[in-house]
């Protein structure tokens, strides 16, 4: 279980290559940290991440292969993981930008897209919720983004997987309160990483590492939602009410 300063003894990272993801749990690491399961799909990636946290002298990381898209897989995965322990946190990160105008021409990429960031969400955080329910304690981090508050032309069909997401975790944490189990939600803007270093950056961006600080400042005050940067919190409250005759002509 969490210390005192809501230090983890174990995390589960679903998305166990992200940069966001990595980071994360280069923050949340501590004395107390005892166990790091890394689930993604085999690649150079995967084993460079594991050589990378394991050469900084973090103890227990471990890896199990994972698919987001391959939801029959979820259940016994997830299963084999809980059985071996008790997990403190769920870290949801998995997820593709992909590309709008490659979507529209090609809507099938448009679904893999979909089936990866909600289809597998769904998959895997209502699994998650159950077994953690079962162990009574625990928590769920979800990587959700500013871009599912309001769809925005240039990359809606992204922002509309983001958007059932955020529902997704926003009725999650509604039914688990109560029951020891909490859900915190991080609503990044533009994040410099590997997924968008071939993207202009926007305003408000951040790194990885403050997203991470982010999720670490949440969990120890017991936050539902954070965003990244802060400040994006007001920005998103007045572009959610943009009129929409006005929100069609900006340059976003």
């Amino acid at each position: 279980m969490t210390d005192a300063l809501a230090r983890p003894t174990s995390l589960l990272i679903l998305g166990g290559t992200s940069d966001i993801a990595v980071a994360t749990v280069r923050a949340l690491n501590s004395p107390v940290l005892r166990r790091v399961v890394l689930a993604a799909r085999p690649s150079e990636r995967r084993d460079a991440v594991v050589a990378a946290l394991t050469g900084s002298g973090m103890r227990g990381v471990e890896v199990v292969d994972f698919d987001a898209a391959d939801t029959a897989t979820h259940q016994a995965l997830l299963d084999s993981v809980f059985a071996q322990g008790d997990i403190d946190y769920v870290l949801l990160a998995f997820g593709v930008l992909g590309d709008q105008t490659d979507f529209e021409d090609n809507p099938d990429h448009a679904v893999e897209a979909a089936t990866v960031n909600y289809v597998g969400a769904v998959s895997t955080a209502l699994r998650v919720a159950t077994l953690l329910k079962t162990q009574g304690h625990g928590g769920l981090v979800v990587f959700s983004s500013v871009a599912g508050e309001r769809a925005r032309k240039s990359n809606f069909v992204y922002g509309s997987t983001k958007a059932g997401l955020d529902s997704l975790a926003n009725g999650l944490a509604d039914s688990l309160h109560g029951t020891g189990v909490s859900v915190l939600i991080v609503r990044p803007g533009f994040v410099h990483t590997s997924m968008t270093s071939h993207l202009p950056a926007a305003p408000l961006s951040a790194t990885a590492e403050q997203v991470a600080q982010g999720v670490v400042s949440g969990l120890r005050r017991g936050a539902t939602v954070v965003y990244v940067p802060a400040a994006l919190r007001v920005v998103m409250s007045g572009l959610r009410h943009v009129p929409r005759a006005v929100f069609r002509r900006l340059p976003i």
